[in-house]
């Protein structure tokens, strides 16, 4: 990790930041977009959209880039629920094949979205015993014939468990289900091919790891797309929306999971970031992530501070410490400007632009509060 990227985040300089995992540092980069931003606003004019909308569109070919996909298979929106939504909405639940299965690890958006569609017929089933690590086995053994969708965390949110995706994907397609994957904790800080997978859907977005704000995406597999029709959806999912004539048809590929008028300023801020990460190299952050985790690990080891988290190489870029009266340890931490988050688990979320002495200064603070 290099000393000029650290000079890009400005948060860095007033703390220890290790809540990436909760909401990334803002490189300062962002400062210059906002303020174009600003300057486009004071002087309207209509052409000002022209060159927004070719912004978003080169927002939208990194964004390709960097996760594998192919152009035309990613389309982006203000957050995740609302790209999960239409993805629902595109499918009937019939008795024959009706079930969802998801695990009992989700954010809260994903159970709340499908538990929705059990009006329409959508059968939720729920796997997990309540602990954090995710079963593979019996989440791969409920995926049968029955099943049209699975609907599942790439790492949780909550624990930092993952999955292997590319034994998940080999099962549903012997059953003939689709697999949604919501990548929002692990993109920006793990590898993800989607078009080695052949995962089906990727739901992610920018304010975590990706270092943005505001703006989440939607990868669909090529192959399916074209027939695929949500009815939540708005005008610029028609062809040729920026015609502004009724659409006559669906926008190819990804584009027919849009919805209204977009909002630009977060796609235009979240580049920074994202062109920051790229140039980086996702080889390079993940390397960091486990050397990073790695030391919080020891650490925790050595105090005797019980760790929720897989500690092998499978664990995702968050560490999760099972500290009594976690909460109130993250205020006082905070208090010390020593950032991170707890969601029932104390969460350290370690990113590339951070140092080992950082780790280190944030775990001898979290020792003294463990002998408290």
């Amino acid at each position: 990790m290099s000393h000029s990227l650290r000079q890009e985040f400005p948060l860095l300089e007033s703390c220890v930041y290790v809540n990436s995992n909760s909401t990334g540092a803002i490189p300062r980069g962002a400062q210059t977009v906002l303020e174009r931003y600003w300057d486009t606003l004071r002087s309207w004019r209509d052409d000002a959209w022209l060159g927004w909308h070719e912004e978003l569109d080169a927002y939208v070919s990194t964004l390709e880039r960097f996760i594998g996909a192919t152009p035309g298979s990613v389309v982006t929106d203000a957050n995740l629920s609302t790209l999960l939504s239409r993805v629902a909405s595109c499918f009937a639940f019939r008795p024959h094949r009706n079930r969802v299965v998801i695990t009992d690890r989700e954010f809260p958006t994903i159970p709340f979205v499908w538990q929705a569609q059990q009006r329409l017929g959508a059968e939720v089933d729920i796997v997990g015993d309540g602990g954090p690590v995710i079963d593979q086995a019996e989440l791969e053994r409920r995926i049968d014939e029955r099943t049209l969708i699975v609907c599942v965390p790439h790492a949780s949110f909550s624990s930092g468990a993952t999955l292997d995706l590319a034994s998940l994907v080999r099962r549903a397609r012997e059953v003939g289900a689709l697999v949604i994957v919501d990548a929002f904790q692990s993109v920006g800080v793990m590898p993800l091919d989607v078009t080695a997978l052949g995962v089906d859907f990727v739901l992610g977005g920018s304010h975590k790891w990706m270092c943005g704000v505001g703006t989440a995406f939607l990868y669909v597999r090529p192959e399916l797309a074209d027939g695929l029709e949500p009815t939540a959806t708005g005008w610029q999912a028609g062809e040729h929306a920026l015609s502004f004539q009724p659409a006559t048809a669906w926008a190819p590929g990804a584009q027919r999971f849009a919805g209204g008028t977009p909002f630009p300023l977060t796609a235009l801020v979240s580049r920074v970031g994202l062109d920051l990460l790229a140039g980086v190299g996702i080889e390079a952050i993940r390397a960091h992530s486990l050397t990073a985790t790695g030391r919080v690990l020891e650490r925790a080891a050595a105090a005797g501070i019980p760790v929720v988290s897989p500690a092998g190489p499978e664990r995702g870029g968050v560490v999760c410490l099972d500290v009594p009266d976690g909460e109130a340890v993250k205020y006082r931490l905070a208090k010390r400007n020593l950032i991170c988050s707890w969601r029932g688990y104390l969460r350290i979320g370690p990113h590339v632009y951070n140092t080992l002495d950082e780790i280190d200064e944030f775990m001898d603070a979290l020792e003294q509060e463990w002998h408290r």
